[in-house]
């Protein structure tokens, strides 16, 4: 009996030693986690210049192009009212003199 209490007693505490380093080791992995966590929001911190330049130069690059476009857009309408003007010039011009030779208009 003596020998199966001191086997009981044994595995007891071969059972305590296991929950003892289980627990031990569930606590360096929650370090360790923790500490990687913790690096990745340094890693991220210094990157937030970056991200922030990179989202700017899209922005610039965005504003850039729309006022090219605006441009070009402007100088297409400048381009055809200049021909309007000079159509309804010409054919001011044309009336104008007409009515100079046409003596029969008053």
């Amino acid at each position: 009996m003596e020998d199966t209490l001191q086997r009981l007693l044994q595995a007891e505490l071969q059972a305590e030693a296991l929950v003892t380093k289980a627990l031990e080791e569930r606590e360096r992995i929650t370090r360790e986690a923790l500490e990687e966590a913790r690096l990745a929001e340094e890693r991220l911190e210094a990157r937030l210049p970056e991200i922030r330049e990179s989202f700017m130069e899209k922005a610039r690059q965005r504003v850039e192009q729309a006022r090219a476009e605006m441009d070009l857009r402007y100088q297409e309408r400048s381009h055809r009212l200049r021909n309007i003007a000079e159509e309804a010039r010409d054919e001011a011009i044309e009336a104008a003199v007409n009515i100079l030779l046409d003596p029969g208009v008053s």
